[in-house]
C-alpha cells in the first residue's frame, strides 16, 4: 500500500515538473506585450522576437505576434511598424545609420537600452556578417525600464540581443542619439562624455563616469545604476 502511495505522488510530482517545464518553455519564446504600428495603434498580445526563417519582406527584420496564447501567430516586419515592448525590453525600427548594414538588412529592430534625452540604443547586427542575420534572444534579467513608447511590461523576462546565425557571437554595438535618424557610434574615446550628458540628471552617476568606474564594456551596469538612482529620487 505505502509502495503505491509513493508511485502515485511521484507521479504526480513528475506531472507538475512538465508542467512548469511548458511555461518556462513558453515564457522563453512569447513574452506578454504590445506593438505600435505605422499609424500609432498599440495592439496588445504576445510577441515571439526571434523567429527565425525568412520574414515577410526582403531586407527587414520582424517578428511574431498573437493576441493571445491560444491565437493563431502571424508576421510583422519592420515596415508594419514603429516599436514594440516585449517583456521589460523597449525595441524601435532603425535603419542602419550612414553606409552600414545590419547583416544584409536595410531596416532592424534595436533595443532602447536608455531612454532619456539622448538615448542608447544596441544591437548585434552591426556590419555586414552574412549567416542567418542578427537574432534576438531571450534570457532572464533586468529589465531597461520604461520604453520609448510607453512603459514596458514587467514580467521576469527581459531581451538581449542574441549571437548571430550559425552561433557565432557577434559584438554588441550601441549608438546614441536623440532618435534613431541621428545615431552615432558610442566608443570607448566618447564614452565619458556622451554618458555623463545623457545622465546629467544624475550628478551621483555623473561623478562615477568622471572617475572612470564605468566604460563601453560595463555600459548594462551603469544603466541598472542610473536607473536606480533615478528611480529612489522619485520617492
Amino acid at each position: 500500500m505505502s509502495n503505491n502511495r509513493s508511485f502515485k505522488i511521484s507521479r504526480v510530482l513528475v506531472a507538475i515538473v512538465f508542467m512548469m517545464a511548458g511555461q518556462s518553455a513558453f515564457a522563453q519564446k512569447w513574452l506578454p506585450g504590445y506593438f505600435i504600428d505605422v499609424k500609432g495603434n498599440k495592439t496588445d498580445g504576445f510577441i515571439y522576437p526571434n523567429p527565425g526563417g525568412k520574414g515577410p519582406i526582403q531586407g527587414e527584420g520582424f517578428i511574431n505576434f498573437k493576441e493571445s496564447e491560444k491565437a493563431e501567430p502571424y508576421s510583422l516586419a519592420t515596415s508594419d511598424l514603429q516599436s514594440f515592448v516585449a517583456g521589460k525590453d523597449s525595441f524601435v525600427v532603425a535603419h542602419a545609420p550612414g553606409n552600414e548594414t545590419w547583416n544584409k538588412q536595410e531596416f532592424d529592430f534595436v533595443r532602447v537600452a536608455l531612454n532619456e534625452e539622448i538615448k542608447i540604443y544596441a544591437t548585434r547586427g552591426a556590419g555586414s556578417g552574412g549567416g542567418g542575420g542578427k537574432k534576438i534572444h531571450v534570457s532572464p534579467g533586468v529589465g531597461i525600464g520604461a520604453g520609448t513608447y510607453g512603459a514596458a511590461y514587467g514580467g521576469g523576462l527581459g531581451i538581449s540581443l542574441g549571437d548571430s546565425g550559425g552561433g557565432n557571437r557577434t559584438k554588441l554595438t550601441y549608438y546614441y542619439g536623440g532618435n534613431t535618424a541621428t545615431m552615432r557610434h558610442l566608443t570607448d574615446e566618447n564614452f565619458r562624455d556622451i554618458m555623463s550628458e545623457a545622465m546629467g540628471d544624475e550628478p551621483e552617476v555623473v561623478a562615477q563616469i568622471q572617475a572612470g568606474k564605468y566604460n563601453l564594456r560595463s555600459i548594462e551596469k551603469l544603466i541598472q545604476y542610473f536607473n536606480k538612482v533615478k528611480a529612489a529620487d522619485k520617492r
